[in-house]
């Protein structure tokens, strides 16, 4: 503002001294003329005191510029005239309008005194009306509360219907016969079972009518129920398609809840059980004979009667047939009665702690614990046990029937093999595995009977023993039939470690008898033909068994020893043979005690005191070793020629010869040890006069043991 010109209003003196004409002449006094000597200073002073940062006075100088004042003498002499002006002329609009406002609360004023007169009379009204009212009001509270109370119990009497009361078409969908056994039905089921189990919390009250009343119109539902769902069941049963690998499923819930009244399950698996064996045993029948058991002929079937052209194949396929039966048959009821886990476990526990009756029964032993393998495999065995009726009397047929012996055994060992497969699907306690254990016991029977017959038939021929001393016929037909059975038995199921023990019933029957034979027949032939006759017949014996030593080694290392027996009497008969055939057998029992290690024994030889070392007697010797040694062998083999083991009979031969060296090296170191005492005594005299001279044993004896060897090897 001071740019342009304009100066500020005088100010006035904070002294309380009037301004008044500069002196230039004036002085000031030493205690105050220096801040009023001079008004221009004091006015400057006072300019440059004013803070021009306070709000007020930026708002003043902004006011100023908005209107447009220019700074002039003039302009500064009105302003604060102008100022005043205006806001004497605001004061004077503002009074104007107060005036206004006044004039408005006067009339406000009057009606609201107005609205205080209505208010009392209406109050005054409505103190009337309440007191006319007041009875209808606690009335219409009453009734609000009373009606508030009826819908709560009618939301409670709704809930208890829904939670346990069945409504009538839940309960004709449980008990009556012509509506379908379906979801609604099971789901009905579950919630009248739920209504009887949460009916004990309502017997928890001091009132228990209610409870009862509902616990026994449930129980009559639930029992009626469960009489449809059994007759459904076994109407069901009637059509049911075993074969039909999409097992209707509203069957198999049916059964998993018909557990929950056992006996009611037990009676369905009896009907299903007794209609399920008809249906086998027409099944059976018909494949048997080609007729069903109407009389109907089927012409896609080929019936086993006529296929099977031998009483095995026709035992075997009526055991394959059941076999597959059986399988069938579980495989089927394992789908119907299994496929839920342990369902029908749970629901027979559920069904005894219901039926106080079982419950009672199951206090004294305890209740028995459900199966479902067991049950399984019963209900398989019942199901069958018709077939296997037939099956026992058609097998016992053929049995009885058969006259041959190896055909006996092969059916015995069938009815073996389908006796494990029938212990392994349907468990040790079936009456199919009893009857297939009775028929191979049957079968065993007759196989040794009939073996026994054939042994008696025999008997004729025991007596006679074949020219060549080989295995008579009837071992030799008894091996053949032995192999047979023996091939057969190895294709069996029977464990390595229960082989040996079962079979060795059959080797008393097929084979002990014809050794014992064989044995009873030796007796009658001189020996050695007796040794060679029964190693003959042994070594046939050990030939027919070797291949199954599997179940055959007892016998196999009591045929060895018996073998090792023979060969050694046989060695021993023809030691024997040598000994005496070369004409050294005295010389051989005068010598044997002898030993060169003794002197009493050398000097005895050397002095001829034994006959057999006479010089003719031991020249005798020496004659007949010579005439024997170039044939000995040929005549030693001519003695076994009937030994059939031409390997047994050179064996046998050179062991003999062995020991017969052993003996004439004994002879001759006994002669060598004489000729040396001889010699010592002749130098020792040196040749006395008139002393007879003794010959040298070796002189007259002079066979060695090396070309003993050489002549018998």
């Amino acid at each position: 503002m001071a740019s342009d010109g304009l100066t500020s209003p005088p100010l006035p003196i904070r002294d309380g001294i009037s301004p008044g004409p500069l002196s230039p002449t004036g002085t000031s006094t030493p205690g105050s003329g220096g801040r009023s000597s001079n008004p221009l200073s004091s006015k400057v002073t006072s300019v440059l005191s004013t803070s021009y940062a306070d709000t007020e006075f930026r708002e003043s100088l902004a006011l100023l510029d908005e209107r447009g004042i220019t700074n002039t003498a003039e302009t500064r002499r009105q302003l604060r005239l102008d100022v005043q002006k205006e806001v004497i002329d605001s004061n004077g609009k503002i009074i104007t309008e107060f005036g206004r406002v006044a004039e408005q609360l006067r009339r406000i004023g009057v009606t609201i005194d107005k609205l205080n007169k209505s208010y009392q009379e209406m109050r005054g009204h409505v103190t009337v009306a309440h007191e006319s009212t007041s009875s209808v009001l606690e009335e219409a509270s009453s009734l609000m509360t009373q009606r508030k109370n009826i819908e709560t119990k009618q939301q409670v009497l709704k809930a208890f219907r829904e939670h346990f009361v069945l409504s009538d078409d839940e309960i004709a969908s449980l008990t009556l016969t012509a509506e379908p056994v379906d979801d609604r039905f099971f789901a009905v089921l579950s919630k009248a079972k739920r209504i009887r189990k949460d009916c004990e919390f309502l017997l928890g009250f001091e009132s228990q009518t209610l409870g009862l009343e509902i616990m026994d119109q449930t129980s009559k539902n639930l029992n009626q129920a469960f009489q449809k769902l059994y007759r459904w069941v076994q109407k069901e049963f009637k059509t049911l398609n075993l074969e039909n690998p999409q097992i209707n499923s509203s069957v198999r819930r049916a059964i998993r809840v018909l557990a929950e009244r056992p006996s009611l399950f037990q009676n369905c698996l009896d009907f299903f059980a007794e209609a399920r064996e008809q249906i086998l045993s027409d099944a059976f029948y018909l494949a048997l004979t080609g007729t069903s058991a109407a009389g109907a002929k089927d012409h896609s079937v080929k019936p086993i009667e006529l296929v099977a052209h031998d009483p095995l194949r026709y035992a075997g396929d009526m055991l394959a047939w059941t076999h597959s039966a059986a399988v069938s048959e579980r495989e089927a009821l394992e789908i119907l009665f299994v496929s839920d886990g342990n369902e029908i476990a749970k629901g027979i526990q559920e069904g005894r702690e219901n039926e106080l009756w079982l419950l009672m029964a199951d206090e004294a032993d305890g209740p028995p614990e459900f199966d479902a393998i067991k049950a399984l495999n019963e209900l398989v065995d019942r199901d069958v046990s018709g077939a296997a009726r037939i099956l026992r009397q058609r097998v016992e047929q053929v049995i009885q029937t058969n006259e041959e012996t190896i055909l006996a055994y092969k059916l015995a060992n069938l009815l073996s093999f389908y006796r494990v497969t029938f212990s392994k699907l349907l468990g040790e306690e079936s009456v199919l595995l009893q009857a297939m254990t009775n028929l191979e016991a049957e079968a065993l029977r007759q196989f040794r009977s009939l073996m026994r017959d054939h042994i008696t038939t025999l008997e004729s021929e025991f007596q006679h023993t074949p020219s060549d001393l080989g295995p008579p016929e009837f071992l030799q037909e008894a091996l053949k039939q032995l192999t047979a059975i023996m091939k057969t038995y190895e294709t069996s199921l029977a464990s390595d470690g229960d082989r040996e023990a079962d079979f060795d019933p059959i080797l008393a029957e097929s084979f002990d008898p014809f050794l014992a034979g064989c044995s009873n027949m030796a007796t009658h032939i001189p020996a050695p033909n007796t040794s060679i006759f029964l190693l003959n017949c042994q070594q046939a014996a050990l030939t027919a068994l070797t291949p199954f030593h599997s179940f055959t080694r007892p016998r196999i290392a009591r045929l060895e020893t018996s073998i090792a027996q023979h060969s050694a009497e046989l060695v021993s008969s023809q030691y024997a043979f040598f000994r005496s055939e070369s004409a050294l057998e005295p010389l051989f029992a005068a010598l044997a005690s002898l030993s060169d290690a003794r002197p009493d024994d050398v000097a005895k030889v050397a002095n001829f005191d034994l006959d057999v070392l006479k010089p003719e007697a031991l020249a005798a010797a020496a004659q007949g070793l010579d005439d024997f040694l170039p044939s000995a062998v040929m005549d030693a083999l001519d003695n076994v020629k009937h030994l059939q083991d031409a390997a047994l009979a050179r064996e046998v031969t050179e062991e003999a010869a062995d020991r017969f060296c052993a003996d004439f090296e004994h002879v001759e170191e006994l002669l060598a040890a004489a000729d040396e005492l001889i010699e010592e005594e002749r130098e020792r005299k040196g040749g006395v006069v008139g002393e007879e001279e003794r010959p040298s044993l070796r002189a007259l004896f002079p066979r060695t043991t090396g070309e003993i060897r050489v002549l018998l090897s």
